[in-house]
């Protein structure tokens, strides 16, 4: 069984963050990218499972410009066997995202798509769903356990108030959380491997997907600063603070 693995390049979540001057995106000049931290947890699970005897190959891919290559070789320094670059310089939404990878499953036989559950820039929580709903596949989001058996999987999703474990069919969509798994770090060695793994490079043109998106982003703006705090002298004073002015007594 092979198991496909969507990744996105995401700012480093440590990153300072700057409004571009048409306030409608950031500052990508001199950013740090990473992987989503969400689909480094996909990479992770993929391995372990491919590692475990129930894949023979992980395949990462990506949507985006030329040098989404990093992020792409860093998963195959973790373990993945090879990954599929779609470039693409536009706009990315989860409509067309889930368009993509839909037409990349269908190029090849895959058992498996796992996925983060969400990106951590745009937070949208789409991507999954759509692409399950176009390949018509069962899915399972928010995964915090993943057992794959004789052509199914035992899923435990993060659910409001608890959790809850399914039983789903393969092929199969399962998107994950973030109590999955502890991703590892790249090694040395396994760095050098990755300049070596087969990437392949597909223009979106060459996928036959219509390059349109339905959300746009018109506007972004910062939070508003917070007010400085300030000290009182006794606890009187706070009382009479948060009864008068914070109007919270």
């Amino acid at each position: 069984m092979k198991i496909l693995v969507p990744i996105k390049r995401v700012p480093d979540y440590e990153a300072k963050i700057r409004i571009n001057n048409d306030g409608n995106g950031v500052v990508t000049d001199g950013i740090k990218w990473i992987v989503n931290p969400f689909d480094e947890i996909a990479v992770e699970e993929a391995i372990k499972i491919r590692d475990g005897g129930g894949a023979t190959e992980v395949v990462v891919v990506g949507i985006g410009p030329a040098d989404v290559v990093t992020q792409m070789r860093y998963a195959m320094a973790m373990g993945a066997d090879r990954g599929i670059l779609v470039q693409h310089d536009g706009n990315i939404d989860s409509d067309l995202a889930s368009r993509v990878l839909a037409e990349v499953y269908k190029r090849d036989q895959y058992g498996l798509v796992l996925m983060g559950k969400q990106a951590i820039d745009s937070d949208a929580n789409q991507t999954a769903q759509l692409l399950a709903a176009r390949l018509e596949l069962p899915q399972a989001c928010f995964a915090s356990k993943v057992e794959l058996g004789a052509g199914e999987g035992t899923v435990t999703r993060e659910v409001d108030g608890g959790l809850e474990t399914i039983k789903i069919p393969l092929p199969a969509v399962i998107s994950t959380d973030l109590r999955l798994n502890e991703p590892r770090y790249a090694s040395l060695p396994g760095i050098m491997k990755a300049k070596k793994k087969q990437l392949d490079e597909i223009a979106i043109a060459d996928l036959g997907v219509q390059v349109t998106t339905k959300v746009n982003v018109i506007r972004m703006s910062p939070p508003p600063g917070r007010s400085a705090g300030r000290k009182v002298e006794d606890v009187a004073a706070l009382v009479a603070a948060l009864k008068d002015e914070a109007k919270v007594l």
